[in-house]
């Protein structure tokens, strides 16, 4: 079966697709055993268990969670569908599916992620340029981050923003990727933004509703448009829907495209975070 992906690398890609379980047939770890194993949260855990992606088959004497082999191996096979792109109940039904031959989608996933190492490694080369220029003393103009965030944006915001999370990882990922795009890329990228806020625009007139399966689509491509800059968490995407809404200046331009749009979006995120494992109530910048 071909499987067909969207386009930040982590250690635990790095296996092959061959290579035996991480853990002894016959030992079973508790759920903060696996969750430092594999490097994920024992909440993300218990959230896969209560929708059913990741069920562990067996329970200590005590009553807890017992993981076996077989399903951390599992846990693997959807991290790296999540590194890949594909939401959770996509992935679901990859690895549910009976029809799949197992070896050959392991196979697939490793010509995947061989195609996004060759494009990191062309991102790395740009960043060196960027870094170049960046000791050079380039920044980015007034116009350039027009080009990028569209015909609204205002000079006066980017210093604020600078001010505010310049010295933040993910501002020197957004100033490094996006000193790297081209003229053409930066027009792109406001044409393609500018689009996607009209669809959303149209989504909520039609009655779309936060948390379908289809406003959940429109919450993945915005966060694909702002991880053109920098890798944007569902966490993060969620403390960006409140700025939508507690910025006035962010609000009036979202609304101005249709009215009560800047809420709507907010709700949209909020609902496919939950469904991705994030509580939005508590939400932070990570």
């Amino acid at each position: 079966m071909e499987v067909n992906a969207p386009q930040s690398m982590t250690p635990w890609l790095h296996v092959e697709v061959d290579a035996p379980p991480l853990v002894p047939v016959a030992q079973e770890l508790t759920v903060g055993e696996v969750a430092s194993l594999v490097g994920i949260s024992v909440r993300t855990l218990h959230h896969w268990d209560s929708v059913g992606l990741v069920e562990p088959h067996g329970r200590t004497a005590g009553g807890y969670r017992a993981y076996s082999a077989t399903d951390v191996e599992r846990i693997h096979r959807v991290l790296v569908y999540q590194e890949l792109g594909f939401s959770l109940t996509k992935i679901a039904s990859l690895l549910d599916d009976p029809a799949v031959d197992e070896t050959a989608q392991l196979r697939q996933q490793r010509i995947l992620l061989e195609e996004r190492i060759g494009r990191l490694r062309q991102m790395a080369e740009a960043v060196d340029q960027v870094l170049a220029s960046r000791a050079a003393g380039a920044t980015l103009t007034a116009q350039q981050q027009a080009e990028i965030f569209g015909r609204g944006w205002r000079e006066d915001w980017a210093e604020e923003a600078r001010q505010r999370w310049g010295t933040s990882d993910e501002w020197g990922q957004f100033e490094r990727n996006a000193m790297a795009l081209t003229e053409a890329d930066r027009k792109r990228m406001q044409d393609d933004g500018e689009d996607l806020y009209l669809e959303l625009a149209e989504a909520k007139r039609s009655g779309v509703v936060p948390g379908s399966d289809r406003a959940d689509l429109f919450a993945e491509q915005h966060r694909a448009m702002v991880g053109q800059l920098f890798d944007c968490t569902h966490s993060m995407q969620v403390c960006l829907g409140r700025h939508y809404v507690g910025d006035e200046r962010f609000s009036a331009y979202l609304d101005d495209v249709e009215p009560g749009l800047s809420g709507w979006l907010a709700e949209v995120i909020n609902a496919n975070a939950r469904r991705n494992g994030v509580d939005p109530d508590r939400a932070v910048w990570e």
